[in-house]
């Protein structure tokens, strides 16, 4: 859709910067606003045929949905795609950055990226959640690994066929949890870093009926240690 007046918009969590670019007189009109959608579409539909952006980043899609049922047009410009002028680097705020964007748009070298609706943007966190909970598990496990190896303890067991045991299987754990450190300074370190551990070990298996789990990588018992029973 062809627009007249160009906007930009720098978005924070709890401000928007504007500023509204006439590509035929050059004239700016800048404004600032609380996070208010509303608001925000209630002033610059004021103006000629107006198109509003803001950069991609953390304040993801929300505004941009929001600007847009309000009946103003509103796009998401790829921020790795704009290139700002050295000059204009030094003197970075956010009217300033607003302005900026708001000549991109007139001059049409804004990159816009795809804007998902409320439910697929829904799957994409519960994607993320999932991979982020099993990051989390990784790191807890091998917290819990390190604070054991440094004190001895690696877990050597063979199941009856003599092939080894699998580490965080329920004998794995059996293991772990009659593990006990007469130093008052080791056990509450010990204890803190196993209850971590089991924690987001339930949180990952919670997580498996919503998402496909990955497998998760183990940690290998080596050295010369000797294997605790």
């Amino acid at each position: 859709m062809n627009h007249t007046t160009s906007i930009g918009l720098d978005v924070h969590a709890r401000s928007i910067a504007a500023a509204a670019l006439d590509p035929l007189t050059r004239e700016v009109v800048t404004k600032t606003f609380a996070y208010s959608p509303g608001e925000v579409a209630s002033w610059a539909l004021g103006f000629d045929s107006p198109k509003a952006v803001y950069e991609s980043g953390v304040t993801g899609f929300h505004l941009c949905r929001e600007l847009n049922a309000l009946g103003l047009e509103c796009a998401v410009g790829a921020s790795s795609k704009m290139q700002r002028p050295p000059a204009d680097v030094k003197r970075k705020n956010d009217l300033s950055d607003a302005q900026f964007l708001a000549r991109l748009l007139a001059t049409h070298n804004v990159t816009e990226v795809f804007v998902p609706d409320a439910e697929t943007e829904a799957a994409r966190d519960l994607v993320r959640a999932h991979a982020d909970a099993r990051a989390d598990l990784t790191r807890a496990r091998q917290r819990l690994n390190l604070f054991l190896m440094r004190h001895g303890h690696v877990f050597c067991e063979k199941g009856p066929t003599g092939a080894p045991v699998g580490s965080w299987t329920k004998a794995h754990w059996a293991w772990i949890r009659q593990i006990s450190f007469p130093d008052e300074a080791d056990e509450g370190p010990w204890r803190s870093t196993s209850r971590r551990s089991a924690t987001w070990r339930a949180r990952s298996v919670s997580s498996k009926s919503s998402s496909a789990p990955t497998r998760a990588s183990r940690a290998g018992a080596g050295g010369s240690m000797t294997c605790a029973a």
